[in-house]
């Protein structure tokens, strides 16, 4: 089908054009194809131009605007570059104020680089395709994303931009904080904490103590990077521990960085010192059991604070003795958790416990411990028998010593090695259950059993930060290049998390949905355009849900470059 003009001359010599939309059809009788007129639009000099440019325009809105481009004779196709995440990450970036929050901090010192500009583009590049902070300038946004102002940037802008973030790290973390309090409507009461490990893949420590540049404000960093118990397994490589705080829905509060040797147990005080002052209402701190110790209770008790701990079944202490073996009924909270309250004490000294049982997850344990015994007594009978006066052999060795077995077995005084029952005895009795301690007395049992399963949040925000936005490899061994490089990840998972709220989706969804949304350039005649392609229903729909405004349909108009000259660069901030 096409547009079809034909002509005819008048009497008084003057030639007439028509408009008409046709096809060729086949005409069987000719045996050829002949044109078959489907609508006449009329004289040409009498034609409703406006009216065929819109069903122009309505037959190539089911096209991309690259192909919509690309079907106009006269244009020529340049370049085309993804832009609608980044779009969302500046839009949100803006909504939180972080570039406000920034500026001043650039004005308070007196500097005038594109610091703003340079964050912007590191957490955009963490939160669309991350790599270091050398590829980032060199391939990401030279070449495969557009983002306004990013000619102003060079390689020093990006390092320095790191510096400047560690220098005010607490200011722009509590200035961002209060505003994304105040934009999500954020729940504050439960505060939950926990900390983890990242590895480098290096073989020595960090030995000396390194200064900060002078943005760093001289700072004196202790050695980061330090062998420590690694929470990934990577107990060969040095390693630093990190920190992070996040409400009920999971966004970032703030974040902290320690020496990789560091012990959870140590860092409440440093913690709870920093949130201080941060007005958060009735705040309940929430950790796991690492963090429980009672110096850590102590501190976190003081000038009335609240906490909700969960506590070791295995120390051999009050909880394993008196807890425990406590008889009492079980309380229905939801098909897959019962809670028993249990006080131990009297008056100050008076602890209050509360065991949880999940019978869903009790049945899994029984039935994963079973295969391990199964499993376990096929591997004793391979083993030969000791003989006297020799050491045991390797594989008895590998068997006593490996955390998936070792707990299960004992040795003989005559060197053999079998399955403990009494241990598989005192395991079986703890299937399913694990205990939280608390001293908020307004807080039922199953206010603080619920309370404390939220605690998966941080879970969920280290395995986003570290598998979707990819903290490590972490490409620097300054240790406030290496603290900065942190709070960048923590800043992408906050407006990644925000993203997520309001559109009920994953970010990696909604990163999808968003590619769709890309900037073009072309050439037309003697104009070099960059224009947004056409904004789709679907994603106009996540942009509504997003909070965001579509992105500006024009970005540049330039002259054309002459023939053999370089094309422009230049983008309009704008």
């Amino acid at each position: 089908m096409y547009l079809r003009s034909t002509r005819r001359k008048n009497a008084d010599g003057s030639t007439v054009e028509y408009y008409q939309l046709a096809e060729n059809v086949w005409a069987p009788d000719k045996g050829c194809a002949i044109a078959k007129v489907v609508y006449n639009f009329g004289r040409a000099d009498r034609l409703d131009r406006e009216a065929l440019q819109r069903l122009a325009r309505s037959i190539l809105r089911v096209f991309s605007g690259e192909e919509a481009l690309a079907a106009e004779p006269d244009v020529k196709i340049i370049d085309a570059w993804p832009y609608g995440t980044v779009h969302v990450v500046e839009a949100l970036w803006r909504e939180l104020g972080i570039d406000k929050i920034v500026t001043d901090l650039m004005k308070r010192s007196s500097t005038k680089q594109p610091f703003e500009r340079a964050l912007l583009a590191m957490v955009a590049n963490r939160m669309h395709e991350p790599c270091s902070k050398l590829y980032c300038r060199e391939q990401w946004l030279p070449e495969e994303v557009f983002l306004p102002g990013k000619e102003a940037l060079d390689l020093q802008h990006l390092y320095r931009a790191l510096d400047f973030l560690e220098a005010h790290k607490a200011q722009i973390e509590e200035a961002v904080y209060f505003r994304m309090a105040d934009l999500m409507n954020a729940d504050v009461d439960l505060i939950f904490y926990d900390t983890t490990s990242l590895h480098f893949e290096i073989d020595d420590e960090d030995e000396a103590s390194l200064h900060g540049n002078k943005l760093a404000g001289q700072r004196e960093y202790p050695p980061l990077r330090r062998r420590g118990h690694s929470k990934n397994g990577r107990t060969d490589a040095p390693q630093i521990v990190v920190g992070l705080a996040v409400t009920r829905e999971g966004l970032p509060v703030r974040s902290w960085v320690w020496p990789g040797q560091t012990n959870d147990v140590t860092t409440i005080e440093k913690v709870k010192a920093d949130l201080r002052g941060w007005r958060l209402g009735r705040c309940v701190f929430v950790g796991d059991a690492g963090m429980n110790s009672e110096e850590n209770r102590r501190t976190l008790a003081l000038g009335g604070g609240k906490y909700i701990l969960a506590s070791k079944m295995r120390a051999g202490d009050e909880v394993t003795k008196e807890v425990l073996p406590r008889a009492g009924r079980y309380q229905q909270v939801a098909d897959n958790l019962r809670v028993k309250e249990v006080t131990i004490g009297d008056g100050e000294r008076r602890q209050r416990y509360v065991v949880c049982f999940n019978p869903v997850e009790a049945a899994r344990q029984k039935n994963h411990r079973k295969k391990v015994l199964d499993l376990l007594a096929d591997e004793l009978k391979t083993l030969r028998k000791p003989e006297p006066g020799k050491p045991h052999s390797k594989r008895t060795c590998d068997l006593l010593t490996t955390a998936r077995f070792a707990g299960y077995l004992r040795q003989t005084k005559r060197g053999l090695v079998k399955i403990d029952m009494a241990a598989v005895h005192r395991e079986a009795k703890l299937d399913g259950k694990w205990v939280i301690t608390s001293n908020d007395d307004t807080l039922s049992a199953e206010d603080l059993a619920l309370g404390y399963k939220q605690l998966m949040r941080v879970e969920q925000c280290w395995r986003q930060i570290k598998s979707g936005l990819r903290m490590r490899p972490v490409f620097h061994w300054t240790p406030h290049r290496i603290c900065a490089h942190v709070s960048l990840c923590v800043l992408a998972l906050l407006i990644e998390r925000i993203a997520e709220i309001r559109a009920g989706d994953t970010w990696r969804n909604i990163r999808d949905k968003l590619e769709t949304i890309k900037v073009v350039e072309y050439q037309r005649g003697e104009a070099r355009v960059r224009q947004t392609t056409e904004v789709r229903g679907t994603v106009a729909d996540l942009l509504r849900r997003l909070g965001v405004e579509p992105p500006p349909k024009l970005h540049t108009v330039e002259p054309a470059p002459k023939s053999g000259s370089p094309p422009s660069n230049t983008t309009d901030p704008a």
